[in-house]
């Protein structure tokens, strides 16, 4: 067992785990974070996506132990004060979803996106995006969504 310690959506963490403990599993199992979602294991699809010292990384394929010092936000994390941030709130106005279990991930890295880049056109949002893979929405009204929310990050 490692000790690892962490901030979490604000809150110091500390852990022994396991070193072979990947870090989707430690927050969903260990902290109870099942926002961040266990979808293909590989890393393809994206829906485990949460940040850790500020960017976006697929959970899936970060070990705990290489989290130890740093600082991860969940999805949980992003409301401030039950507050939604202003991707989320996007997507829930523009509809950009369905099924719902790609939507972390997706809000995680759009919000990582427009950190990088306030401004995209569509061609960047898609470009931004590429990692995180929907079978439901068509990604129309995802598009939509990050743009709505530009347009409120940016003022």
């Amino acid at each position: 067992m490692t000790r690892i310690t962490m901030t979490v959506d604000g809150a110091t963490v500390s852990d022994d785990v396991a070193p072979r403990t990947l870090l989707v599993h430690y927050l969903r199992q260990t902290l109870g974070k099942t926002g961040t979602v266990v979808g293909c294991d590989t890393s393809n699809c994206g829906a485990c996506t949460v940040h850790l010292d500020g960017q976006s990384v697929k959970s899936c394929n970060v070990l705990a132990v290489q989290a130890d010092g740093g600082e991860v936000t969940t999805i949980e994390g992003l409301a401030d004060d039950g507050e939604l941030h202003p991707v989320q709130r996007a997507f829930h106005e523009c509809h950009a979803l369905q099924c719902g279990y790609c939507t972390p991930g997706m809000i995680m890295q759009s919000v990582d996106l427009l950190a990088e880049n306030p401004d995209p056109s569509d061609d960047e949002i898609r470009i931004g995006l590429e990692g995180n893979l929907c079978r439901c929405t068509g990604y129309q009204n995802i598009v939509q969504a990050v743009r709505t929310a530009a347009k409120e990050v940016r003022s």
